[in-house]
């Protein structure tokens, strides 16, 4: 991550529309799939400073993540989950089995996402779930990716193809339909102004509570519709 967004990723997380928006949805996933009394252990991959652990609390009995950029932990941070400082391959192995692995936004970091996933599926327990967000099509593309250091936007065929060799698919679809045409249109701006990659702002706090009212009414609306369209992907897929 660039390190000025990181700087500011704390705030844009507890409060910028998009941030909370998905949350929302990862949240609604998290209630569907919850088994009686909760997962024994959660894994949060590419977990940051641990931003979303608090949500996470309410459904696992033990949470821990794991993080290969150490600048965005915070020392001390006065957390009682684990914060495991390290890239997520086979050097990660802990004694143990999880119940829920999450990838929110991360396997489009990394160089080889198949891997990730096959090692996720390796430290999952028998019926364990593996849930997942990542920016979806290549056409989208814009700043904000270079930004990011993204290596890549997925299609609903390619997440799948990847979840698909060690897992079984429970569900996919985008989301943030409403989003699509307005990335386009930043897309086609950007193609002539050729701006810098510049970190996200939080919008004015009217703008912003729209914008997560729209993000809300789209997802009310069209959730269960699968429409092939979104900037966003989500899938569930479990160990059997």
């Amino acid at each position: 991550m660039d390190p000025a967004y990181g700087a500011r990723y704390r705030e844009l997380h507890a409060r910028h529309w998009w941030w909370r928006a998905r949350e929302r949805v990862v949240v609604h996933e998290l209630e569907r799939l919850r088994p009686p009394g909760g997962w024994s252990r959660i894994l949060d991959v590419g977990c940051g400073d641990g931003l979303f652990f608090g949500v996470l609390r309410r459904y696992g009995k033990r949470v821990e993540g794991v993080e290969p950029d150490a600048a965005l932990v915070s020392a001390g941070g006065g957390r009682e989950e684990v914060i495991h400082i390290q890239p997520f391959d086979t050097d990660f192995a802990p004694d143990r089995r999880y119940g829920l692995i999450l990838f929110l936004d991360v396997l489009e970091h990394m160089p080889d996402p198949a891997a990730a996933v096959s090692h996720a599926a390796s430290l999952l327990e028998s019926g364990g779930v593996v849930l997942v967000t990542v920016p979806a099509f290549r056409h989208l593309w814009t700043t904000h990716d270079d930004l990011n250091h993204h290596l890549t936007r997925y299609t609903r065929r390619q997440l799948e193809t990847i979840l698909s060799g060690p897992l079984t698919v429970e569900k996919i679809r985008y989301f943030f339909r409403w989003v699509y045409p307005a990335k386009l249109l930043v897309r086609a701006s950007e193609a002539v102004r050729r701006p810098r990659p510049a970190p996200p702002t939080l919008p004015r706090a009217p703008l912003n509570r729209a914008l997560y009212g729209l993000s809300r009414l789209d997802e009310a609306l069209l959730g269960r519709i699968p429409l092939p369209i979104g900037s966003s992907l989500l899938a569930v897929a479990r160990r059997v």
